[in-house]
């Protein structure tokens, strides 16, 4: 009596590696990518004619059209923007402040604190306004 053999099945192909994949490139993009605190409050920035794109990095100041502030999306007072900046200079002796103002907010809320984070030898002040809309 003579019996075959059975037929080899082919190997049925895994996603396993495609999974894996996928994940590590999840965690990769999650590692690098930088999430920015939103404000505690509505900002919204003035509107440009023309300007370059907002470099990266740094620490953002909001302030609200009726003068509150918020560091890195957390509210602060005003006397403590100066202390906060100065631990942060420590850490990071290039760093880049961004202003994000209101564009109803008045100058009086804004020029005075700039003045003061210039004194403490911030090098980087960028102040954030919008593209006009065509």
């Amino acid at each position: 009596m003579k019996l075959k053999p059975p037929k080899r099945r082919a190997m049925p192909e895994t996603i396993v590696a495609l999974i894996d994949v996928v994940f590590f490139l999840l965690i990769f993009f999650m590692l690098i990518g930088r999430m920015d605190a939103s404000s505690p409050f509505e900002v919204e920035p003035s509107i440009s004619i023309t300007g370059a794109d907002m470099p990266g990095g740094g620490t953002t100041l909001s302030v609200s059209e009726n003068g509150k502030f918020a560091l890195d999306g957390m509210p602060i007072d005003k006397i403590a923007i100066e202390k906060e900046v100065k631990k942060a200079l420590k850490k990071d002796g290039d760093l880049l402040l961004r202003i994000n103002a209101h564009k109803n907010a008045e100058l009086r809320h804004v020029l005075p604190i700039i003045a003061k984070l210039e004194k403490l030898g911030l090098k980087d002040i960028i102040i954030v306004v919008t593209p006009e809309k065509l």
